[in-house]
């Protein structure tokens, strides 16, 4: 798998021309997308014109940027103008959006190369991929199995090597169980240190946008191009490119272990982070035992606050201002009434029903304030943890997925998120990297979590950890 580094280089000493590079991505997208699932719409007009652009500028020997000419994938939930948007729901189904999300503009400045929409999660619900209305998406390492979710699709681009770099949506572990089950490296970016501006929002306070790439130092890259400052998102705080300041070195760094992170894994993962333990004191962390007492409550929390938040972001699709529109009714009740039982799943009719439920006069007070208060307990919690640790390292995900089309529903399938979720309450930023694999060659991921705006520390932590263990 190429890295972006690599790809800069091979495009800088014209050892391949960026055009015969995005010609042979698009045709290997078409050749593999039918069996993994992977893009919604593959974009190959802007592609090759973006190509075309970078080698123009190669040949007037410009200075270029970092991604110049690096083919990406976006998720279909980031909107982009002249260009389907799906959110992989049938209630957009051939949607275009009229303007660009920031983090495409952003993009498009670093002249990287859009092969396609990335495959998601209908709306970013579910865990594994496999609520799209397009069909779930194929995992590369094993196609039996789902890539994970919700930025499945672009999971499945970079680890297939359809594209270099993706770039997702994180709402309550989206980017990192996604990288998890395929082998990458996902971060999710401290709320408000990249723009969700032309995000199709889910859950406002939990969304962030963040990258799926081969290595840290890819995602750090990705992070430096994205992490602008933008007034068109209220909650944006912007943050400095961090690629300068990773180091290997971790040697005195102080690694939290909360034993309620490992209660219930699999065999396969339980050792995995055993492994990944002591290669951390091989390297001279110092291990420091911590508690997480509220864990077990905070999916209930998040759970809540997501279904309420969506519950309200989603109302605009009525049928009347955007989206699907049935064509039989009696009357323009029962009109918005088919028009949203029919361009909606079932998981998002479940969990806008949920959060209807939450946010009703009758229930409001038993639910919704009681969610919230637990959620500022939780966002305390990690402060108290981060006062005496540099880092915190859990398992992405208790156990592998089940097979496509045998997963769990209901209750029991968003226990997928118990230990990605309370990362997003409390707005910190975290990575999920490779740290061994399952019996049925799945990869097994492990999250490192800092504290706010500590990007630089866990991208160090991650990039120390890949260099240790390369080759192992």
């Amino acid at each position: 798998m190429n890295t972006i580094m690599k790809i800069g280089q091979m495009l800088r000493n014209k050892e391949i021309s960026c055009v015969e590079l995005t010609q042979g991505c698009l045709a290997e997208a078409k050749e593999l997308n039918p069996e993994l699932n992977a893009y919604i719409c593959i974009t190959e007009e802007t592609a090759l014109q973006a190509a075309a652009e970078v080698d123009a500028k190669i040949g007037n020997g410009d200075e270029l940027p970092q991604l110049a000419g690096v083919p990406f994938v976006l998720q279909d939930s980031i909107v982009t103008a002249g260009l389907e948007t799906t959110c992989a729901s049938k209630m957009l189904e051939n949607h275009v959006p009229l303007f660009d999300a920031s983090v495409w503009e952003y993009l498009k400045t670093q002249n990287a190369v859009l092969i396609g929409k990335g495959n998601m999660d209908e709306l970013g619900m579910g865990s594994t991929g496999e609520t799209s209305y397009y069909g779930g998406t194929r995992n590369p390492c094993n196609t039996a199995y789902p890539a994970g979710g919700s930025a499945g699709g672009v999971a499945a681009a970079v680890a297939s090597g359809i594209a270099a770099f993706g770039v997702g949506a994180d709402t309550g572990g989206g980017i990192r169980q996604s990288a998890s089950y395929c082998g990458l490296v996902g971060l999710k970016p401290t709320y408000g240190a990249v723009s969700r501006n032309g995000l199709v929002a889910l859950a406002s306070s939990f969304d962030q946008i963040g990258p799926i790439a081969a290595t840290a130092m890819d995602a750090a890259a990705v992070f430096d191009a994205i992490c602008l400052q933008d007034g068109r998102d209220a909650m944006s705080k912007g943050r400095q490119p961090v690629s300068a300041s990773i180091r290997k070195e971790i040697n005195g760094m102080r690694v939290g272990v909360a034993k309620e992170f490992y209660e219930g894994l699999s065999p396969s993962v339980g050792k995995a982070m055993q492994n990944a333990l002591k290669t951390f004191e091989k390297m001279g962390a110092v291990i420091v035992d911590a508690e997480f007492p509220l864990l077990n409550h905070s999916l209930s929390a998040y759970y809540i606050i997501a279904c309420a938040e969506a519950a309200s972001n989603l109302g605009c699709f009525d049928g009347l201002r955007c989206g699907y529109r049935a064509e039989q009714y009696d009357d323009i009740d029962d009109f918005i009434c088919r028009t949203r039982s029919g361009g909606f799943g079932p998981e998002a009719r479940r969990r806008i029903i949920l959060g209807t439920c939450a946010l009703s006069a009758e229930h409001y007070e038993a639910y919704y304030v009681k969610a919230s208060k637990l959620a500022n307990a939780v966002k305390n919690e990690f402060k108290r943890i981060f006062n005496h640790c540099d880092c915190l390292v859990a398992p992405t995900v208790s156990k592998a997925p089940m097979k496509l089309g045998a997963g769990e529903s209901g209750a029991d399938g968003y226990q997928v998120d118990s230990l990605t979720a309370p990362v997003n309450i409390a707005g910190l930023p975290a990575v999920s990297l490779p740290c061994g694999f399952e019996d049925n060659k799945l990869p097994i991921g492990m999250q490192i979590i800092g504290d706010k705006f500590r990007e630089d520390v866990i991208l160090s932590i991650a990039h120390a950890f890949e260099t240790e263990t390369e080759g192992a």
